[in-house]
């Protein structure tokens, strides 16, 4: 059982697999069974070929985020939230499941599916309004305002992160009592960097996570087992 009253999580995909959104790296992941997919999440391969577009929009046409629901994993960080208990809600999921459970404070470090961007005047449209123009068979659609390439609002492979966010994400680790890794690999950087901060600080790690990850051996508790049912264990 979880004590500490200022707690910093960070969450991964794995927190979202048991609400049908599947993960990256695990056994059932994306880039596991489809390693040519990565090629959609790279910023450099997404500019350069219509064709890595049009297979990324076909993705996010079907992308199982648009009807999923949250789980008892994301509901039990909501409820740490109303007891005052997070110092911040960091995640590395661009599905917006926390928000959807009723999480208020939620730290978006890879962006958001909800969203687009047109790539060359930075206008921002809902992707409710860009899902329609896919439904009717355009495959590449371009921003309606400058002719642009439209991309989902999440960060690709080579893209910085929004650096008030990474920098939100800085202070509530360094003002937490404890770092809460969760459905994380820990091996995406700057995210997992925010472990070692923690680490180095002399702050407790604990890791809840499916597989196994490089900061096991320095975790104060380590649990590969379903967060669904084990997250809302740990603070009852």
């Amino acid at each position: 059982m979880i004590t500490a009253e200022r707690i910093a999580v960070l969450t991964g995909a794995g927190i979202s697999t048991a609400s049908g959104i599947p993960d990256f790296r695990g056994p059932q992941g994306l880039w596991t069974k489809n390693p040519a997919a990565q090629a959609m999440f790279d910023i450099d391969e997404y500019v350069a070929s219509r064709a890595v577009r049009v297979e990324a929009w076909k993705h996010r046409l079907a992308a199982p985020a648009w009807t999923a629901e949250p789980n008892a994993g994301h509901r039990a960080l909501v409820d740490l939230e109303r007891q005052g208990r997070l110092t911040g809600l960091i995640t590395q999921n661009v599905d917006g499941l926390h928000q959807k459970a009723g999480s208020k404070n939620v730290l978006e470090l890879h962006g958001t599916v909800w969203y687009v961007d047109c790539l060359d005047c930075a206008r921002r449209i809902p992707m409710a309004d860009v899902l329609p123009r896919l439904e009717s068979g355009d495959e590449d659609p371009a921003c309606e305002t400058c002719g642009g390439i439209l991309k989902s609002a999440t960060v690709s492979f080579g893209q910085n992160l929004d650096p008030t966010t990474l920098d939100a994400a800085v202070a509530a680790t360094q003002s937490c009592d404890l770092f809460l890794a969760i459905g994380t690999s820990l091996q995406v950087y700057p995210a997992a960097g925010l472990c070692d901060l923690a680490l180095n600080a002399g702050k407790p790690l604990i890791i809840l996570n499916a597989d196994p990850t490089p900061y096991d051996d320095q975790a104060t508790q380590l649990h590969h087992t379903p967060i669904e049912t084990t997250l809302p264990k740990l603070f009852t």
